[in-house]
């Protein structure tokens, strides 16, 4: 049975919804709560080349990918090395969701034009002040990331025989 009183939604809402609840961070999100994100979501074109943002800049946005290709680079030595291609329905800058965070690779759009979402990082920091329910779902998701990029670094780390010294990361 229908409940007259709960809340519907249009059909962009529900198709906003269901992209948002592909990305990691809003996965553990209802509806409901989901719907406190949109208003702050901008839309934005980018071209080919064009940099989001440096490493080492304030971190300041979440960026969803609804179009195109971005490229995750760290520069080592002058030289930029890719570590991650971001495609439709995948999320950079996951570090806004941290008061005072610096971002660790630079962000450049690889693909003739791309349109991202972006969620300032204070509209994030918003929600999270008015919500704790919400904070505490993204930051489990957060901490569920970071915890498969400690897997991988560890198991490249055993693959590499050890080429690079591992202590460092923990210095």
């Amino acid at each position: 049975m229908i409940n007259p009183f709960s809340k519907t939604y249009d059909g962009e809402e529900l198709m906003m919804f269901d992209f948002l609840q592909r990305i990691k961070f809003f996965e553990r999100l209802r509806q409901k709560e989901l719907m406190r994100f949109l208003p702050a979501m901008h839309h934005r074109k980018y071209v080919c080349n064009e940099v989001v943002f440096f490493s080492k800049d304030p971190s300041q946005a979440l960026y969803l990918v609804k179009s195109g290709k971005v490229n995750l680079t760290i520069d080592i030595k002058d030289n930029f090395e890719m570590i991650m291609e971001v495609t439709h329905g995948g999320c950079f800058g996951e570090n806004s969701l941290l008061e005072n965070a610096k971002r660790t690779y630079t962000a450049l759009i690889d693909s003739e034009e791309a349109e991202l979402i972006v969620i300032p990082h204070f509209a994030i920091q918003e929600i999270f002040d008015s919500n704790p329910k919400i904070k505490a779902k993204m930051m489990t998701s957060l901490a569920e990331y970071y915890n498969g990029n400690n897997q991988r670094l560890f198991r490249s780390y055993r693959e590499s025989f050890g080429f690079f010294s591992l202590r460092q990361m923990f210095e």
